[in-house]
């Protein structure tokens, strides 16, 4: 990342303030955590979902591709039982 820039977007900015998460937050999972889907063939560029336990001990979950040298964070949220296992890393069946 140290060569490109993070893309922060107006629809991210947007979401970050609805669910009340920091950019600081964003940043940390994705630097500090685990890659637990890949979507390789994303438009515009090779994305991913990231998972990290935030120091609040709250699971946080960023999706994000990189491209062009930069890395675009495409949406930050807090996940659910309703869609992820108990591990906030293994997406329900169907979901």
């Amino acid at each position: 990342m140290s060569a490109g820039k993070i893309v922060w977007t107006e629809h991210l900015a947007l979401r970050l303030r609805e669910r009340g998460i920091k950019r600081a937050d964003a940043v940390a999972c994705i630097l500090n955590g685990e890659i637990i889907e890949q979507y390789p063939d994303a438009y515009p560029h090779p994305a991913c979902l990231v998972s990290a336990a935030l120091k609040n001990n709250k699971t946080i979950h960023a999706a994000a591709g990189i491209g062009d040298g930069n890395l675009f964070i495409i949406t930050v949220y807090y996940p659910t039982l309703d869609k992820w296992e108990s591990d906030y890393k293994t997406r329900k069946a169907g979901k």
